[in-house]
């Protein structure tokens, strides 16, 4: 038996979350874990539709074999089914939009998301799997987002609710029946219980915060409460407020906050209840109105956050230096003053960047000391005024990654705050929980969020059955398995990508042949670095490695690799886009892993690299940084293109990686349409570095361009020989260039000698080819023949865009669809019975 609850005191998300959770298990049986508010009933009785919710009293709790829970994952509020937990073999899925809490209930399938209500959850799923829904449900799943959200007011609410608004609007939510039980005025009775809240309430002050305390007594249950205590902290504009009820035999909590220093939910849970940072609740049984209030004020001194300003923190005055200083001589201001990170000013005020240790000791190691600091400075960073809040401050450092704040009054430097002011804070205030405010912690969350929906939604099931059995074959070996690099990048812009990398926490050549020998493949590999190829029967192929970091012994060489972690093997990578991973271990499977805020970057659809010497490290990785920038629409951030730049200015390109950069400037020509990158390359004076004299003018331009048509009609043709455009693009740019100077580029970047061969072969003669047909503006079938005969496609195509005249382009396009297949009807044979004797004469006829 299927079963679908929800919290005691059900909502409408309660509500709403389970008729949607229906969708996906029809099977399944709705049940309320308890009472329902108010309005909710009112509208289950005055709706036309029936909602098929069964009594809790007819379920036998015992046969439950799978209990989906919505919009709580919290035992203590599920009532009786909590008994369903102890059923032998009992599969428990979740969908839940509140952040974790000690104690939550562990599902085989949890759907948690940073968002402002459990529909906004079910909506995007139901647009994943391309689910529609009837007006009814629409008009349902919408009185939950309004009310969950506070009608998009409340902190918690985030865009994608009002996404998902948008989408019940388009599917026919009613907007009249949600003004209808949501935007509801009090009653007469309801304002007096109102004027009684406010007339009890008292102000606490506790660290530097005001907290309201307000309490009331009633005989019975009232069912307005929640609604009484909004409209209280609407009317008196309050930060904190913590409402107490005594109802019956029971005393209800009701809290909200508006401010990071009270976080309602670790209060609530005090008393076994849950919620957000900035609004909970609780049901407490075993205590009197007066004991609830005792204990709730004991708590604030245990888990309200004393108010931080940046001026409480930062280091006065800063060490500083200025923008001609160089690297050794800000090498010894940090040792001399023993700190880790250098402000560099302009004019002795203004912050211009910053550079710290690990950058300055790299710079070193590669024999750059007499360069200046702003050669590697960090320039893209946030400031903060003296009277920033420490919300501010936890943010940026902890969500945004900025390790270094420079704190700034006039745009004048008075201090700076680093990770390790934070911490030192966490660890000499115990009292101190560095819980983040509702946004914040979504932030949080979206960047360690499961994304199993997203695997089964992008890849195919065959796909998402494998990478199944890499995790469950390193769980065997008790090793950590992750998906990493480009296959990560590309299923978070939703389009598949079959290149798939696995990076182990072990040793990966073992566990390449354990899956091998799983999927009766074969490997190759590879012990220098500890990496191996699975090749499967069907030829798939799954690159494998250990998990590693590396160093490099000079600029541009080839980096000396050691066994490490995931963290450490993601940041060796080139930008922060292909710095994610996704577990794939039983246990975690589907989570995703970004320690570098990669997807913020994603979103931005920027390119930044991980630290700032990556590209003397390695500078093919700019050639990369083009190509992706081109492909997916992105753009390099600022502070990266000025290392860029910097790269360019140091001569870093001519330290011997031939044939890395080859293959990277393959990858670039291979691409639909190359043209931008090559422009890029232009715009950052790169094409000097694959030959000397190569030029972007307009002639050079115009050849690509038709070099690019060319290969656009071939591509229509639907031959059966294939075409490698790489070639025909590289020809193309050297198309003014002579010979003996593709010859120098073919050494210098270590170019395959069958390539070099026969590019050489083919340029040469296209010339001599285009020349004479550019002489005559008609050639007879036999002519066109005789000059094209033996060229590849690739040099068919070159000769097209280098053809100026119409005419030329025709003979090709004539001799590649038609003339190139045609075999004369005579034969030797036929020659020898007419009497010719053998000979060279044979050939000639």
């Amino acid at each position: 038996m299927e079963v679908i609850t929800s919290h005691l005191n059900a909502d409408f998300d309660s509500m709403a979350s389970m008729i949607a959770a229906k969708k996906l298990y029809p099977e399944a049986i709705m049940s309320f874990s308890g009472s329902q508010e108010k309005n909710v009933r009112r509208f289950l009785n005055n709706s036309d539709l029936i909602y098929d919710f069964q009594r809790q009293k007819n379920i036998d709790l015992s046969r439950v074999a799978r209990l989906i829970v919505v919009d709580t994952r919290q035992p203590s509020r599920l009532g009786n089914f909590i008994k369903c937990l102890d059923n032998p073999g009992i599969e428990v899925h979740l969908y839940d939009h509140h952040p974790d809490s000690e104690g939550d209930i562990k599902g085989s399938l949890e759907d948690v998301r940073p968002v402002g209500a459990t529909a906004t959850v079910f909506v995007e799923i139901f647009q994943e799997r391309n689910l529609d829904i009837t007006e009814e449900e629409a008009t349902a799943l919408a009185m939950a987002e309004f009310e969950d959200t506070g009608s998009f007011t409340f902190s918690t609410t985030t865009p994608r609710d009002f996404a998902a608004m948008a989408w019940l609007q388009t599917m026919g939510a009613n907007l009249d029946t949600v003004s209808q039980y949501i935007h509801q005025e009090l009653t007469s009775k309801e304002i007096g219980l109102l004027n009684e809240l406010i007339n009890s309430a008292v102000t606490y002050t506790v660290h530097g915060v005001k907290i309201v305390v307000a309490k009331i007594s009633a005989d019975r249950y009232i069912d307005e409460f929640s609604l009484i205590v909004r409209r209280f902290v609407q009317m008196e504009n309050l930060n904190v407020l913590f409402a107490l009820a005594a109802m019956g035999e029971k005393v209800y909590l009701i809290c909200r906050s508006r401010i990071p220093e009270v976080n309602v939910a670790s209060i609530a849970l005090e008393f076994h209840g849950g919620g957000h940072a900035s609004a909970a609740s609780a049901t407490i049984k075993d205590m009197t109105l007066v004991e609830a209030e005792e204990k709730l004020i004991r708590m604030f001194h245990k888990h309200v956050q004393p108010r931080r300003y940046a001026r409480d923190l930062m280091s006065a005055p800063p060490i500083f230096t200025g923008p001609d200083t160089t690297i050794e001589k800000a090498n010894i201001i940090l040792s001399r003053y023993g700190i880790t990170v250098l402000p560099i000013l302009e004019d002795g005020k203004k912050v211009i960047g910053y550079l710290s240790r690990r950058e300055i000791g790299k710079a070193i190691y590669h024999n750059l000391g007499k360069v200046p600091v702003t050669a590697f400075m960090t320039s893209e960073f946030t400031t903060f005024s003296p009277e920033a809040s420490l919300a501010e401050i936890q943010e940026l450092i902890i969500d945004n990654r900025q390790r270094f704040i420079p704190v700034v009054e006039k745009d004048v430097l008075v201090g700076v705050i680093t990770r390790t002011d934070l911490f030192n804070l966490f660890v000499h205030d115990p009292a101190y929980v560095p819980e983040p405010s509702g946004e914040q912690h979504d932030r949080n969350s979206e960047r360690n969020r499961n994304i199993s929906n997203l695997l089964t939604k992008i890849l195919s099931r065959e796909m998402v059955f494998l990478l199944r059995i890499i995790g469950e074959t390193a769980e065997a070996l008790h090793y950590t398995s992750f998906a990493v690099g480009g296959f990560v990048r590309d299923l978070l812009l939703h389009t598949p990508n079959f290149d798939l990398d696995i990076v182990v926490e072990g040793d990966g050549i073992f566990f390449a042949k354990e899956l091998a020998r799983k999927f009766k493949g074969y490997i190759r590999s590879h012990a220098k670095f500890n990496t191996a190829v699975v090749i499967m029967p069907d030829g798939f192929k799954i690159d494998v490695a250990t998990a590693r970091t590396e160093y490099y012994e000079r600029p541009a060489s080839m980096p000396i690799v050691e066994q490490s972690s995931i963290k450490l093997d993601l940041y060796r990578r080139d930008f922060s886009i292909n710095a994610m991973a996704i577990h794939l271990n039983p246990d975690k499977f589907g989570l995703l892993v970004d320690f570098f805020n990669s997807q913020n970057d994603l979103k931005d659809r920027k390119l930044r690299i991980l630290h700032n010497l990556s590209f003397v490290d390695d500078p093919t990785r700019i050639f990369r940084a083009i190509r992706l920038e081109q492909r997916l629409n992105f753009y390099i951030g600022a502070f990266t293109e000025r290392q860029i730049k910097n790269a360019v200015k140091m001569n870093l390109f001519d330290r011997k990686l031939g044939n890395h950069y080859f293959q990277e400037l393959r990858l670039m020509l291979s691409e639909e349409n190359p043209l931008p990158a090559i422009n890029r390359l232009a715009y950052f004076d790169l094409l000097k570095f694959i030959h000397h004299s190569l030029r972007l003018d307009e002639r050079l331009q115009e050849i690509l361009s038709e070099a690019r048509r060319s290969i656009a009609w071939h591509r229509l043709l639907y031959l059966e020989e294939s075409c490698r455009p790489w070639i025909v693009y590289l020809m193309t740019l050297f198309a003014r260039i002579q010979t003996r100077g593709f010859y120098t580029f073919c050494r210098k970047f270590e170019v395959p000698h069958r390539y070099t061969r026969i590019i050489v072969k083919e340029k040469k003669e296209s010339h001599r080819v285009v020349r004479t047909l550019e002489r005559r503006a008609r050639f007879l079938p036999r002519e066109i023949f005789n000059l094209l005969d033996g060229f590849s496609h690739e040099g068919l195509l070159y000769i097209m865009a280098l053809c100026r005249n119409k005419s030329g382009k025709q003979a090709v396009s004539s001799y590649v669809t038609s003339y190139r297949h045609v075999k004369p009807h005579i034969k030797g044979t036929d020659l020898k019975e007419l009497g010719y004797k053998p000979g060279p004469l044979y050939k000639k006829i």
